[in-house]
């Protein structure tokens, strides 16, 4: 079979008008996320265990899922210079330029105290406060992820947290990876513990003799650290999550003078995630499709991953649109995670697109951009959640709360229209709590006139 035989059978093409409407739900249908009986009970047994046996549980798992009996849980000061000091000074320099990409755009977004006089005598602010503790769950897997240190705690340190807590499961000499532990020295984190997988999140959640609790985790994992984020997000009270977790995924716009090179690079970066990731390329040119089907196999051949990449073009999706615009309403149908725009004038779509987690516009702005150094976060909504959930921001790390003073007359003035309603909803104690006040001639307790 030659190489453009091969590259069909990797992915053919699918034509979208041609598709009737439950094959185009067929076809935009995402891998399904392997959920089971065993899981949830798998996890609640885990969880269980912290609850009743703190540390000793996170040390026993530990030593079970990760194959190393720690002596200590936490992560000491001399340990994180240490794994300073072992990396090059060129891969510091990437961390640190990283960081100041992200620290930026962020940092942009710090948001003033709104105060409205809503009427005379009527004053409402919004006020934002940052969460007191937050959990930053940093997977292990097969490589390091100190790019995932830097999305979560760069916001975490502009926000002023108080706590921020990392937690990332050690490898088999009981220590986490260097580039991992210098991200989170940039980001002002010093409490850092050995631990990952479902105990980690638990104790993220109910706390142990040595990890507090905190009020909010952040983070990717496996499928037991999503499942443990699930089930203690509806049993803790106070204790939340940061967005619902699915597979990653990307879908590519592309026309005719898309670079199909470029366009079979950027699928690749996400099916190389894991083989349960989504692909999808949208096009109006059934050349250009033909042309980033044997570019991908093509590269296929020099991928590390190439096994884990394959097993995940196997249920993504090459589709040809009559236009451009057909491909805009079938990317909005779709919500993806990423969504890369490769068309003449991509910046003409942007107000077209609606749900994505992130935008990418152009040939010369890859995915991996976002994943790394541009600045955006890379933390976003997976599995069609683009669609009512935001990508990860500062605003995540703070809670709004409303304050609001009102005069006398100010009072005075919306009595009338307090009261009418409160008549309308039969709820007299309220209408009460306004005419007891109209009623008192007194300024007692700071009362103003």
């Amino acid at each position: 079979m030659n190489t453009s035989n091969q590259a069909r059978s990797l992915l053919p093409t699918t034509t979208w008008s041609a598709l009737s409407e439950q094959e185009q739900l067929n076809a935009l249908a995402r891998p399904a996320i392997a959920e089971s009986g065993l899981l949830e009970t798998q996890v609640d047994n885990i969880i269980n265990q912290v609850v009743e046996q703190g540390d000793a549980a996170l040390i026993n798992l530990t030593e079970r899922f990760d194959g190393i009996r720690l002596a200590s849980l936490r992560v000491t000061e001399a340990q994180v210079e240490a794994a300073i000091n072992s990396l090059s000074s060129t891969r510091l320099a990437a961390l640190e330029t990283a960081y100041g990409q992200i620290k930026r755009f962020h940092e942009a977004q710090v948001q003033n105290d709104v105060v409205v006089e809503t009427s005379p005598g009527v004053t409402c602010i919004l006020k934002t406060e940052a969460i007191e503790a937050v959990g930053l769950y940093i997977p292990a897997g097969t490589a390091p992820l100190p790019s995932t240190v830097l999305m979560l705690g760069v916001p975490a340190e502009i926000a002023n947290c108080p706590r921020k807590v990392l937690v990332s499961p050690p490898d088999k000499n009981g220590d986490i990876a260097p580039e991992v532990l210098a991200a989170a020295k940039l980001c002002g984190i010093d409490e850092i513990y050995a631990v990952g997988g479902a105990q980690a999140v638990a104790a993220l959640a109910v706390g142990t003799e040595t990890i507090a609790p905190v009020n909010k985790v952040f983070g990717p994992g496996n499928r037991f650290v999503t499942e443990a984020k699930k089930q203690l997000s509806q049993k803790i009270p106070g204790f939340a999550i940061d967005m619902p977790a699915g597979p990653s995924e990307v879908l590519v716009i592309a026309d005719i003078d898309a670079n199909a090179d470029f366009v079979a690079a950027d699928l690749l970066s996400q099916a190389e995630h894991g083989e349960d990731s989504q692909v999808v390329l949208l096009s109006d040119s059934s050349a250009l499709i033909d042309n980033v089907r044997v570019a991908l196999e093509k590269q296929l051949e020099a991928l590390p991953r190439a096994d884990i990449a394959r097993a995940a073009l196997s249920k993504s999706r090459l589709i040809l649109t009559d236009d451009i615009t057909m491909a805009v309403d079938v990317s909005n149908q779709y919500g993806p995670e990423h969504l890369i725009v490769q068309t003449e004038n991509p910046n003409s779509l942007v107000g077209q697109l609606r749900n994505a987690g992130s935008i990418f516009l152009g040939a010369y702005t890859p995915e991996s951009a976002g994943d790394y150094a541009s600045g955006t976060n890379h933390v976003l909504p997976t599995y069609g959640y683009s669609k009512v959930v935001s990508s990860l921001s500062l605003a995540d790390f703070s809670r709004r709360y409303t304050v609001q003073q009102i005069t006398k007359q100010g009072l005075t003035n919306l009595a009338p229209a307090i009261i009418e309603l409160t008549d309308a909803e039969g709820l007299m104690a309220h209408q009460k709590a306004v005419t007891i006040r109209l009623a008192d001639s007194g300024t007692k307790n700071g009362g103003d006139a």
